[in-house]
């Protein structure tokens, strides 16, 4: 029998599924799940749609957190420089055209990059709920296997429960003598076990 770790790996290998997503499942959840990918291509092709949304996401998340990351750099930078600028007006009697109007360039600078960081701050929170989103559509999938597990056990429980009727049925038949009855009953007895 496979460890967890060998069925970690196999899940990574064969379905792509990381091995910090599986971390948290059981020995034999991880076996369910290696047969109910193996067995059920839709489940498959479900979980591969997840993981690649969930891939396309961390990507988005990193170059929107990079690019918020380089925008306030820029702007602890541009509010640097519009501060040494600030004192250095403040420093000088007359005020010096070139300086006025480099402080209103970074003015214009730091209000664009402002908008900027609002933006992505806006696209951050989107993303944040398409994740949300997903996670809420995984857990209703886990409940609804759940459920399908329940049911599979139950409907088990009733066939057994019928054939163990049909079999005391049968046997309290086979004590009458008529050898016609007792060869149908017995060959109706072989066919319901399979």
């Amino acid at each position: 029998m496979p460890s967890k770790s060998e069925l970690q790996t196999l899940l990574k290998e064969q379905h792509g599924i990381n091995k910090n997503i599986t971390q948290s499942l059981s020995l034999e959840d991880c076996e369910n799940l290696l047969i109910l990918l193996n067995n059920q291509s839709s489940v498959g092709r479900l979980v591969d749609a997840f993981i690649e949304k969930n891939s396309e996401l961390s990507q988005n998340n990193r170059h929107y957190g990079q690019q918020r990351s380089q925008a306030m750099k820029k702007l602890e930078e541009l509010q640097a420089e519009y501060e040494q600028l600030e004192k250095s007006i403040a420093d000088q009697e007359k005020a010096n055209a070139a300086l006025d109007q480099r402080k209103n360039v970074l003015s214009n600078e730091q209000e664009a990059l402002e908008a900027e960081i609002k933006k992505l701050t806006s696209e951050n929170q989107s993303l944040g709920v398409k994740v949300q989103t997903l996670t809420t559509r995984n857990d209703q999938l886990i409940e609804a296997n759940d459920q399908l597990k329940r049911d599979n056990k139950e409907l088990k429980n009733v066939v057994d429960q019928i054939r163990l009727r049909l079999a005391k049925d049968t046997k309290l038949l086979l004590q009458y003598e008529d050898s016609e009855i007792r060869k149908a009953l017995i060959r109706l007895f072989r066919w319901t076990l399979g």
